[in-house]
């Protein structure tokens, strides 16, 4: 019985040692497997996080953490490379970007952080007259659209003033909404609003506006002729003084950078009735008149004859008489042209209503009893007329 009794405790004790043993063992390995796995600082995508690992090699570690690496994102040190103590490994995500560049456009994947970054990476580099739809520190977002448009010279002419501007515009309409010019419903733009402008284009502005102009202008007097047969013939008399009415007309002016360009009549309204000149003219027939073989170089001669007058910018003239008188350089000059059988060149004579000259010139159309009265300006010859007058042959 005590035989049986011992022989239980000892199986009971190898039971508790081999058991002791075997916890012991396990204790051991898992110290010893703690104590050999090594840390390391992992940056995943910008999040910083701390793990001990037995993997050997960085991809064994993204293995072990259930993270896919794609052939575009950025891993340091190298997938390949062996695990260390305390390494740092950074992995940054590549994301998507949808790039477009003046005409050009492209999907790209990138680990840049900012647009700045993501730019200097495709070798893009900005003037400041250049374009970009993002700012340049903000970050980048899987699935962005970075537009960038690249400046180019042109040439803007606006009412004469030209400049020379640097454009990232497709149309003209968008460069003169870029440069803040506006333009009203008149105004002309060459080339057309739609059209694309491209590098050295000139884009030229004409400004046009329409004003009213309102002027004033006089409306001439008449001479009214009556017969006086209480007058000599040829002789004449005012009764009444005439003076110009006024007439006013309303225009529509079109100015294209200021300057007239054309004038349409809108309107007329007479604002001042004219008052024509009433001249009384002589009828009595005066019988001592010289004919034309009278010898009329005698002092103190009188007669009737036929009077027109003439200018030195008359249809035809030269400006000088038939005796070398310049009369454009001599407006003031009293000269008469005659028939030289019935007046000789040279004779000084008085014209009524005319006062003194000399018989200086002569006319295809003086022939007779003719002469034809010189006036600096063709207003007084026409104010002369065609009439009858008394002349007195001095010597």
């Amino acid at each position: 019985m005590k035989s049986l009794f011992s022989k239980s405790l000892s199986t009971k004790k190898i039971f508790i040692l081999i058991a002791s043993f075997i916890v012991f063992i396990s204790g051991l390995g898992f110290v010893i497997y703690e104590s050999t796995k090594k840390t390391v600082a992992l940056t995943l995508d910008g999040k910083e996080k701390i793990i001990e690992t037995h993997s050997s090699t960085i991809q064994d570690i993204f293995d072990e953490l259930d993270i896919a690496i794609s052939s575009e994102d950025e891993v340091s040190p190298p997938l390949d490379a062996n695990v260390a103590d305390e390494m740092e490994v950074v992995w940054k995500q590549a994301k998507q970007v949808e790039l477009s560049k003046d005409d050009e456009k492209k999907t790209v994947w990138t680990t840049a952080e900012t647009v700045k970054e993501f730019l200097k990476e495709q070798k893009i580099s900005l003037n400041e007259h250049d374009k970009v739809n993002q700012k340049q520190n903000n970050d980048i977002k899987n699935n962005m659209e970075i537009v960038v448009h690249t400046a180019f010279p042109l040439t803007l002419v606006d009412a004469g003033s030209k400049k020379e501007l640097w454009s990232t515009s497709t149309t003209v309409a968008d460069f003169l909404k870029q440069q803040e010019i506006s333009l009203t419903k008149l105004d002309r733009v060459e080339p057309d609003l739609k059209e694309v402008v491209n590098k050295k284009d000139v884009v030229e502005i004409t400004r046009i506006e329409k004003v009213t102009d309102v002027v004033e202008q006089p409306i001439n007097y008449a001479v009214v002729t009556q017969k006086d047969d209480s007058l000599e013939k040829g002789a004449e008399k005012v009764i009444k003084e005439g003076k110009n009415g006024v007439m006013s007309k309303t225009f529509e002016v079109t100015l294209e950078n200021g300057k007239e360009v054309s004038r349409d009549l809108l309107s007329e309204k007479q604002v001042k009735e004219k008052q024509d000149k009433v001249v009384a003219v002589g009828t009595i027939e005066v019988t001592q008149v010289a004919s034309r073989g009278e010898n009329v170089s005698e002092e103190g001669t009188e007669l009737y004859v036929n009077s027109t007058a003439y200018t030195a910018s008359c249809s035809g003239c030269s400006g000088h008489t038939a005796t070398g008188i310049d009369l454009k350089s001599n407006p003031n000059a009293k000269v008469i042209a005659v028939d030289p059988s019935v007046i000789p060149l040279g004779t000084k004579v008085y014209v009524e209503g005319y006062g003194y000259a000399i018989a200086g010139d002569t006319g295809g159309a003086v022939k007779g009893k003719k002469i034809d009265v010189f006036f600096p300006t063709k207003a007084e010859a026409y104010r002369w007329g065609n009439k009858q007058v008394r002349i007195k042959i001095l010597k």
